[in-house]
C-alpha cells in the first residue's frame, strides 16, 4: 500500500483531505480536492455536513490507515465511484461494480432527449413500453421509470453479471415490478414493440481503447467499451433491428462517441430511419441522435 506523505497519527480531519488532495495531484488526478473529501468522508462514514463540522477532530490510528487504503486505490487511477461502489445518475444512487460501465453525466443526455420527446407529445401520464439496449447498470430504464410513473420497461445485456446489478438497483428504487431484463447480445432476444428504445452502446474503435484514460481503461468492463474496428458495430446491430423494435410513432435514442454523428447518421437513414438533429451533451459535443420511422 502507498503512504501518503505527511499523514500520521495526531493528524486532524481538515489535515488528512489537505495532504491526500496534495498527493492526488502530482499523480494527474484533476478533482484532487473532491476526491480527497469524498474518499475520507467515506472511510469516517461522515457525510460533507459532518466532514466540515469534525474538520478539527484528530483521528484514530485505524481511521489514518482506513483512509490510506482508499486514497492508494485512488493512485492507482480507480475510479471513486468504484471505491464507494456507487454514482449518482439522475439523482439516483446506483450501485456499481466491476461488471457495469460507470454513469457518466453525459449519459444523461439521452434522459432528457427521451423526456423531452415524451413531454411535447403529451405522452408523460401513457403506459409507455421503454427498451434499454445494453443497460449495464440500469442508470438509462431506470431513470426513465422514475420520471415517467406509468412506463414499463425491459434492459437487455450480454453479461449476466451486469444485469445482478441492474435488477439489484430497480429494486432497490422499488422498479421491480415495472421492469425486466433479459440476457441477450445487443436486442438479439428481444421482440418488442417499444415506444422508447435507449441505448448507450459500446462505441470505442478497437485500436482506441489504449488511449483512454487509466480510470476507463483499466476498470470498466470492456465489453461495455469496445466497439470493433471503428466504432460502429453496435449501432450496425441497432439499425437492423430497430424496423423489429420500435412501435409506430416510436422513437429511438443512442449515446454518440465524439466525431461520430456523421457515421451513425449514415446508418439510421440507410436503415429507413428519419434522423433529427443530434443533442449536445455540456460539453457541446454532439452527444445523442433521435431516429424513428415516418409513417
Amino acid at each position: 500500500m502507498r503512504t501518503i506523505p505527511g499523514l500520521k497519527d495526531g493528524a486532524s480531519v481538515s489535515e488528512a483531505i489537505r495532504l491526500v488532495a496534495q498527493a492526488f495531484r502530482p499523480a494527474g488526478i484533476e478533482e484532487a480536492d473532491t476526491d480527497a473529501r469524498l474518499l475520507i468522508g467515506h472511510a469516517l462514514h461522515l457525510d460533507r455536513a459532518r466532514l466540515i463540522a469534525q474538520s478539527d477532530r484528530i483521528l484514530e490510528a485505524r481511521e489514518i490507515a482506513a483512509m490510506s487504503v482508499l486514497a492508494a486505490r485512488r493512485l492507482r487511477h480507480e475510479p471513486v465511484s468504484r471505491i464507494l461502489g456507487q454514482k449518482e445518475f439522475w439523482s439516483l444512487a446506483l450501485a456499481v461494480t466491476p461488471d457495469v460501465l460507470v454513469p457518466r453525466p453525459e449519459t444523461e443526455t439521452i434522459v432528457e432527449a427521451a423526456l423531452d420527446y415524451v413531454v411535447r407529445d403529451g405522452l408523460r401520464m401513457e403506459k409507455l413500453h421503454i427498451l434499454d439496449i445494453g443497460t449495464g447498470s440500469g442508470a438509462l430504464l431506470l431513470a426513465l421509470l422514475h420520471e415517467l410513473p406509468k412506463a414499463t420497461g425491459t434492459g437487455t445485456d450480454v453479461s449476466e453479471a451486469a444485469l445482478q446489478v441492474a435488477q439489484a438497483n430497480a429494486a432497490k428504487f422499488g422498479f421491480g415490478t415495472r421492469c425486466s431484463f433479459v440476457a441477450c447480445d445487443m436486442a438479439s432476444h428481444i421482440q418488442g414493440p417499444f415506444d422508447l428504445v435507449v441505448s448507450n452502446p459500446p462505441y470505442v474503435a478497437h485500436g482506441e481503447i489504449a488511449t483512454l484514460a487509466p480510470e476507463v481503461r483499466e476498470y470498466d468492463p470492456m465489453v461495455a467499451l469496445d466497439g470493433g474496428d471503428d466504432g460502429l458495430s453496435a449501432y450496425r446491430a441497432i439499425a437492423a433491428d430497430a424496423k423489429r423494435l420500435l412501435a409506430p410513432g416510436g422513437r429511438l435514442f443512442v449515446e454518440l462517441g465524439a466525431g461520430q454523428e456523421a457515421a451513425v447518421r449514415a446508418l439510421f437513414t440507410n436503415a429507413g430511419l428519419t434522423v433529427g438533429t443530434a443533442r449536445k451533451d455540456l460539453a457541446g459535443i454532439p452527444r445523442v441522435l433521435g431516429a424513428g420511422f415516418v409513417p
